[in-house]
């Protein structure tokens, strides 16, 4: 839906394209890596019930990748690429020991 903004240089249309269930997915990735959080982080961001975001989040096969890339085609001719870059911690988990020669 196109929202039209009055202006002194005319009125001008302000398009609003809302994030696919995907792209929600990944950002939730990105920000934790807990199943349960990533499912309502993703239905927080889309307003879907938790139950069909569980589902297609079950699907996607989990990636090795570090990188992830969301092409999608909105109205426009032009494609539009994000790129989601996740970087591991360097953290030591709890409980496990360092070998010292």
């Amino acid at each position: 839906m196109a929202a039209v903004w009055n202006t002194k240089f005319g009125s001008r249309r302000v398009r609003n394209d809302p994030p696919t269930l995907k792209e929600a997915i990944i950002a939730a990735q990105g920000l934790t890596d807990q199943l349960l959080e990533q499912v309502e982080i993703a239905a927080a961001l889309m307003d879907l019930p938790v139950d069909e975001v569980r589902a297609e989040l079950l699907k996607s096969a989990p990636s090795r990748r570090s990188e992830h890339i969301v092409t999608s085609n909105g109205r426009e001719k032009t494609t539009r690429t994000v790129v989601v870059e996740r970087k591991a911690s360097r953290r030591v988990a709890a409980g496990t020991r360092i070998a010292r020669p």
